[in-house]
């Protein structure tokens, strides 16, 4: 009985330490962003009572009776002063659930609160859920729109590895209660990585898909498209329109997908999405921006070369190395934005930016011009515009 004390005395101070750590911009930065030193979420920041059986009867030697593997893929939303986060938590059994965490703070002081979300369920039972974006829509409500992973009923017998992806959508008005809706429906064959955009275009929800011919492959899927429906409550898209495609030798060769959910600039609609490109050590993800016309939410007017985050150092290794991922932003009433990236699959990570610094950023970077030799003109170009400072 006294070492169950004196344990479960050091997992709560090293817990609270944790929590309260103190968190500081890696400076001087590159000039869009600050990145931040320490991670915000990781499987550490769980709470106790989710991992542990506390009860010395039942769990003599305090031993961790179900497993956190790795906590990152936010959403993200601003509600009641607090910055709230409905995290992807990953238990050490590789499913996946979803928990709120929240901190008066943007970059550190990260509590989860209540319990974990419990889903209800469709006619089609969710083996895995994951990623989840967060919409306050001006209908009033807000929308989690995240992927539901089924077992594959066209897979070969004993091919326990082939899985379909749908856009799974809850609702909900107080971030407590959450009223599961039907799976949108669209002609694609698998979807993953949709957002719904926070307002209404002409009189109709937007969602922004990533159609899928399978659950790794895009195939025909071209990249970020852009749909419309009546009703969330019966989600049907019709019509898939491509907005901003997968190119080759690019960031996005292999795929791209919308990220956080779209900005409202007085310059146009900024997206913070996500791009994939293969390399010799496995696929590459990373994050990049571009913009879209006010009037247009699905045209595109500013589109940067390259990525805007890629992993660097400890980011670069965990579950799934080499990958940075974004679902979820905040952006507060004085324009500062909050991106909340996730590193290796593994844990969260936040920069800190502004919206006049990422506009910026969208509208004077070049734009690809898909050749090295088009590369190396603009950076020429740079160069001797830059020579007269360096008199």
């Amino acid at each position: 009985m006294q070492n169950f004390k004196t344990r479960l005395k050091a997992l709560r101070k090293e817990y609270k330490k944790l929590i309260l750590k103190k968190n500081t911009p890696v400076l001087p930065g590159n000039g869009i962003f600050e990145r931040y030193k320490n991670p915000v979420v990781t499987a550490s920041h769980i709470p106790l009572e989710w991992r542990y059986d506390l009860n010395p009867e039942t769990n003599p030697f305090l031993m961790e009776r179900m497993g956190i593997n790795a906590a990152f893929n936010a959403g993200a939303i601003k509600y009641n002063g607090k910055y709230v986060l409905v995290v992807r938590v990953e238990g050490a059994d590789r499913k996946s659930f979803f928990a709120l965490a929240q901190s008066s703070c943007g970059t550190e002081g990260f509590e989860f609160t209540g319990l974990p979300l419990l889903l209800d369920q469709t006619e089609q039972p969710d083996v895995n859920v994951y990623d989840m974006r967060l919409t306050q829509h001006e209908d009033g409500w807000i929308y989690g729109l995240f992927c539901t992973e089924r077992k594959d009923p066209a897979a070969p017998f004993g091919d326990t590895s082939m899985a379909t992806a749908a856009c799974g959508i809850v609702r909900t008005k107080d971030l407590k209660t959450w009223e599961r809706l039907p799976d949108l429906k669209t002609q694609s064959p698998q979807q993953r990585n949709v957002v719904l955009h926070p307002k209404f275009a002409d009189g109709k929800y937007l969602l922004f898909t990533r159609p899928q011919d399978g659950f790794i492959q895009t195939g025909s899927g071209g990249g970020i498209c852009a749909g419309y429906c009546d009703d969330m409550t019966h989600a049907v898209i019709t019509e898939e329109k491509l907005v901003d495609e997968k190119i080759y030798h690019t960031i996005k060769e292999v795929k791209n997908g919308a990220g956080a959910v779209p900005i409202k600039t007085k310059d146009g609609w900024l997206f913070i999405a996500h791009g994939v490109r293969n390399t010799a050590a496995g696929l590459r993800y990373v994050v990049y921006a571009f913009m879209t016309s006010l009037e247009d939410p699905t045209k595109v007017i500013y589109s940067p070369s390259g990525y805007l985050i890629a992993p660097e150092q400890d980011e670069r290794v965990g579950d799934v190395s080499n990958v940075v991922f974004v679902n979820g932003a905040i952006t507060d009433d004085d324009g500062t934005v909050y991106i909340y990236y996730a590193s290796s699959d593994t844990r969260l990570h936040v920069a800190k930016s502004s919206v006049d610094r990422l506009v910026d950023y969208c509208k004077h970077t070049p734009q690809d011009t898909l050749t090295s030799r088009g590369q190396v003109e603009q950076r020429i170009a740079l160069i001797e515009k830059n020579r007269s400072f360096l008199r």
